[in-house]
């Protein structure tokens, strides 16, 4: 089965009819949008940024009924393979993202993608490890409900491993299960800390399955190897007793300490950061202060 782009909704609504229904096994081809539901081209420029209607980002292809599966079931859903669109965008949003407050003014940057690597700035690629952003089963609450923040049920979950050769286990909420992806990137780090990764378009292979009585509390991930980064990395540190603050100050270290090694402009170290930096609690046992660091690729700084 081959589902086109076209067929993509907004909001998270347990009313919303299936486009298509499945078997448990079965496997699907999804194309998804980027995240801007088609408001930002590869032509696009900052202004194009200021002007985002958020009712329209995060569009998610969808839903997909899954034949008997029922409240307190187990989805089990396999990413078998992906393949992204020729470019992306990456932006900082006014009002949004980590470090909001230090760059209140829009700013985009539009990555070619080819060969395995995205350039984000001229001279800068990084490595494509494509990801699926948001990934759910419909709420069992009725009514519309915003596909920004994640919840029990997934969502824009942004975690970067949710990728080729991933198995992502999701709670079933309702009849059917309802499933629908879409916000897929070519690269994101663990944060996404501008808000934005490198937002693309993706074709994504997937199997789902169904576990009777399984269902997790909250979603669960099996990482695949290729998600996993190694080599050197620069790491910076954010410390104290709250750990939103201790990962804006890790942030903020890193977009600094890029800046000066590297001479890009700041706003532009922020987008990087957001794209293939890696934030970790690194210690939340020697009260009263935890330690967040920020990891980049040092490879990305010669």
């Amino acid at each position: 089965m081959h589902i086109r782009r076209t067929s993509v909704h907004n909001t998270w609504d347990n009313a919303i009819p299936p486009i298509a229904t499945i078997a448990p096994g079965d496997e699907l081809t999804v194309e998804t949008a980027d995240a801007s539901g088609g408001q930002l081209g590869p032509d696009a420029g900052t202004a194009a940024v200021a002007a985002l209607d958020f009712g329209r980002v995060n569009p998610v292809t969808g839903p997909f009924r899954v034949d008997g599966a029922e409240p307190g079931d187990a989805l089990v859903v396999d990413v078998l393979g992906m393949e992204t669109g020729e470019w992306g965008w990456t932006a900082a949003i006014p009002g949004f993202g980590l470090l909001a407050d230090d760059f209140p003014d829009p700013h985009l940057r539009i990555s070619k993608i080819s060969g395995g690597t995205a350039e984000l700035l001229p001279g800068l690629a990084v490595p494509v490890l494509p990801m699926i952003g948001t990934i759910g089963v419909a709420p069992p609450e009725p009514g519309e409900h915003s596909i920004v923040p994640p919840r029990r049920w997934g969502g824009n979950m942004d975690v970067r491993h949710i990728g080729p050769g991933a198995r992502l286990v999701l709670p079933v909420g309702v009849d059917g299960a309802l499933l629908s992806l879409g916000d897929a990137h070519a690269a994101m780090g663990d944060g996404e800390v501008c808000g934005t990764g490198i937002e693309t378009e993706a074709t994504v292979r997937l199997r789902v399955d169904v576990r009777r009585g399984g269902a997790p509390v909250t979603p669960i991930i099996e990482t695949a190897p290729a998600a996993q980064r190694t080599g050197a990395a620069l790491a910076t540190t954010g410390i104290g007793p709250d750990l939103m603050e201790a990962a804006k100050d890790a942030t903020r270290a890193l977009v600094t300490e890029v800046a000066v090694r590297t001479g890009i402009a700041p706003a532009d170290a922020y987008l990087l950061a957001s794209v293939a930096a890696d934030l970790k609690i690194s210690e939340v046992v020697d009260v009263p202060n935890w330690i967040v660091s920020a990891h980049l690729s040092l490879d990305l700084l010669s």
